[in-house]
């Protein structure tokens, strides 16, 4: 009783909400008033019977509308919660009405905030009737989105009520970064320890075989050594050592006061763009693999190699987000440590300022070798005459990239990119 009572006292509210929402209703509330004031004036009959057909249609079409929207079943069905830019999120939907009555019009949204129109359509359904189709969204930027509810909405024939009910439920969907080919991309190698292998353990396989061991559940069955399996009675696999191959760091440039333009066209897009092909370049060569980024939180992943590092690489890229509140030299200066002679160093900024370039010197000294892709923030519209510190680097001797608005990255990241004044002959022979 007191729920019907709720009810019944806060439909003149909804009623009024309703009004100032919906036009067609107000022109007819405001259709009725005028017949109601001209009756009571004239007297006159047709008056009358006007405000009788007005009265009676607005519960009549609030009745229609509730009962429109009642009575389906919805069940929803998606493919995927991590895709890449490009690809489309499929929902499945599959709708059944439990009424004796045709369903017109119904008005099917699945509701997202990914960037782009929702997914609309509009379908009639015959009295207990289904209908099974399909809903595409493509993906046209990264980050974590999410997917869901689907709303169905209905209304009367003279649209004055429309009402809606949601199936499902809200469900995260990540958007990862679409890598692009880089086959021009150079970087310098580092020094190496030496000419021998670097004897450390891994557990992939290398061209290094260092030792045997005892087989345990879960081992390949390519890595068991069959002379020592022949030999010992029992089976033994082989364990490997490191190539004798540096470690790269990507590091990637995220302080929110270095960053221009908006969306898609972006240095902070472009700039995550280009630090998801690095990665992918170098881990398809199978190259031991780190990055650190500075943004809303440090992001730092250890080398490593395979496809467990590109998915985390991916997923940080994702979430990245040019919040940062540390500049690059700080983060240069922090992480120096992990940046010593045998690695390479990969830096990508759109700063067009000189301050970081200390840290830098500092690197080299420690024998880092390094390259620097550079995001000219001029062309994404940044304020003032905020151009790249081309010739600083270039003085360095330091292996320096441009990639500018609306440039091909796969060219710009090779030789039509690069800057080589101020390379050893040898550098620039390489980068060609």
């Amino acid at each position: 009783m007191r729920r019907l009572g709720r009810f019944v006292l806060g439909i003149p509210g909804r009623l009024c909400r309703w009004t100032i929402r919906n036009q067609n209703l107000l022109f007819v509330m405001a259709a009725l008033a005028a017949m109601v004031t001209l009756a009571g004036i004239s007297g006159y009959w047709l008056f009358y019977r006007a405000a009788y057909v007005l009265a009676g249609l607005i519960p009549l079409c609030f009745i229609w509308a509730r009962i429109h929207v009642r009575g389906l079943d919805l069940h929803i069905e998606r493919s995927n919660d991590r895709l890449q830019v490009g690809q489309e999120v499929e929902t499945r939907l599959r709708l059944k009405s439990r009424s004796m009555f045709t369903k017109l019009a119904l008005e099917i949204e699945d509701v997202t905030d990914m960037p782009g129109a929702p997914a609309r359509t509009v379908i009639t359904l015959p009295a207990q009737g289904r209908r099974n189709w399909k809903i595409s969204t493509r993906c046209r930027r990264r980050g974590v989105f999410s997917a869901g509810p689907v709303r169905v909405t209905t209304g009367d024939p003279f649209g004055l009520f429309r009402f809606s009910r949601s199936f499902g439920e809200r469900q995260p969907l990540i958007v990862l970064p679409q890598p692009e080919e880089l086959p021009y991309f150079w970087a310098p190698a580092a020094h190496l320890p030496g000419e021998g292998t670097v004897h450390k353990r891994t557990h992939y396989v290398t061209p290094n075989a260092a030792a045997v061991r005892e087989y345990y559940p879960g081992d390949s069955y390519n890595r068991i050594h069959w002379r020592s399996t022949a030999r010992l009675g029992r089976l033994m696999v082989k364990t490997f050592e490191m190539d004798p191959t540096s470690n790269i760091w990507v590091v990637l440039d995220l302080e929110r006061a270095v960053q221009a333009g908006e969306g898609d066209d972006s240095t902070e897009e472009y700039a995550v763009r280009i630090a998801t092909s690095l990665a992918h370049h170098f881990l398809q060569n199978n190259r031991m693999l780190g990055l650190i980024a500075q943004g809303d939180e440090r992001i730092v992943l250890d080398p490593a190699r395979g496809a467990q590092q590109y998915a985390r690489i991916l997923e940080a890229m994702a979430l990245a987000r040019a919040q940062g509140q540390s500049s690059l030299a700080t983060v240069l200066q922090e992480e120096s440590r992990r940046l010593g002679r045998h690695s390479t160093v990969v830096i990508v900024t759109p700063s067009a300022s000189d301050a970081w370039m200390p840290a830098l010197g500092a690197l080299l000294q420690q024998g880092a070798r390094t390259a620097v892709t550079l995001v000219d923030a001029a062309s994404f519209g940044a304020p003032g005459e905020a151009r790249p510190p081309t010739a600083t680097l270039g003085a360095m001797g330091v292996l320096t990239y441009v990639v500018r608005r609306g440039s091909d990255l796969s060219l710009m990241l090779g030789p039509a990119g690069v800057l080589n004044e101020g390379l050893p002959a040898r550098q620039r022979a390489g980068v060609r």
